[in-house]
């Protein structure tokens, strides 16, 4: 997989877990039990794995295999091109606060 790849997945991933959760919680309000902090821990755990995934395995792998310069590069394109995706969300939110 490429950089592009693998910060389009961590967006769409961000973008999906947000949509979801928002929607869910358009049709109903969820009752205070120890379940919900449990499911709110169990995320936040599932999407740091996913993230360290999607921003370090491939970087180690090259890094191991004595291309140390290939990894850092392609982490950095990597965290480049996500924090593209992050400008964009924040210029949209601003954009679209003032409609």
């Amino acid at each position: 997989m490429t950089p592009f790849r693998h910060a389009t997945a961590a967006a769409l991933y961000i973008a999906l877990l947000v949509t979801s959760v928002w929607s869910i919680s358009t049709f109903f309000e969820p009752k205070e039990t120890i379940l919900v902090p449990m499911a709110v821990l169990g995320t936040l755990v599932f999407s740091a794995a996913l993230m360290a995934y999607l921003f370090f395995a491939k970087p180690l792998i090259l890094f191991r295999d004595g291309k140390a310069e290939e990894g850092i590069r392609f982490f950095l394109t990597t965290l480049g091109i996500f924090m593209g995706y992050v400008l964009l969300a924040i210029v949209l939110v601003f954009a679209l606060s003032y409609l």
